[in-house]
């Protein structure tokens, strides 16, 4: 097992104010060239959002996009002509394909939104926009892993040979994983809690890949929420 860790606090950090984000990989103003990219996983923002504020309209291409909320909800309007709010437990999948225009602003004029926003470099280039957005049943992630995204068999599909899913891990329970046989890695990134893997603990907001396997094991230490990327 090869390890690549992202403890939370050596994240990149920029607030303005109305926003709040934290960088995992090298985004905007934050370069760090040992962390550029893990296999197709490109981006993965943990963006804080003030009421009634967000990004404005601005353009996409060549990127599969996730965006999952954590706490609050986001208003998503694009040049495809969709409108959404996107709360908690939904997950919002874009294709830019051969490109997108949209905006996202937090949804209450009372409340803050914290959301994850993920960018997967794609497959195939140039192709037509696709947008999904799907709310998924919390109870199901508990103690087993819920897919979200599955270019193959979905629920949620995107132009990439990835799986993401989630699981909601109860303290003291132990659980494991198989990659597909075509995948090569996976990273995995805590929400909330705190979990061991191979001997290590990780923590709130940090991330870890893990390469050269193709089944691990993991423990709660406390109630914990896990994202899971594979590649």
């Amino acid at each position: 097992m090869v390890k690549t860790i992202h403890k939370a606090k050596t994240r990149g950090y920029a607030n303005h104010g109305w926003l709040e984000s934290h960088h995992t990989f090298s985004f905007a103003n934050y370069y760090d060239p040992e962390r550029i990219r893990f296999g197709n996983l490109r981006v993965l923002n943990d963006d804080i959002i003030q009421p009634a504020m967000g990004f404005g309209k601005h353009p996409h291409d060549n990127m599969e996009i996730i965006s999952i909320p954590i706490t609050g909800s986001i208003q998503h309007e694009d040049s495809m002509g969709h409108k959404q709010i996107i709360g908690e437990n939904e997950i919002q999948v874009m294709s830019a394909g051969s490109g997108i225009f949209h905006s996202e602003f937090n949804a209450s004029k009372e409340k803050e939104a914290n959301f994850l926003q993920i960018w997967i470099l794609p497959l195939l280039k140039n192709i037509k926009p696709v947008y999904s957005q799907l709310y998924f049943d919390p109870s199901k992630a508990n103690n087993e892993w819920q897919v979200l995204v599955d270019n193959e068999n979905g629920p949620l599909k995107i132009n990439q040979n990835a799986v993401i899913s989630r699981v909601f891990l109860e303290s003291g329970y132990e659980i494991s994983y198989r990659l597909r046989d075509k995948s090569e890695k996976i990273y995995l990134f805590i929400i909330e809690g705190s979990v061991e893997i191979d001997g290590e603990t990780f923590t709130k907001r940090d991330g870890v890949g893990l390469e050269q396997i193709k089944e691990f094991k993991l423990k709660a230490l406390e109630n914990t929420r896990i994202l899971n990327i594979e590649l």
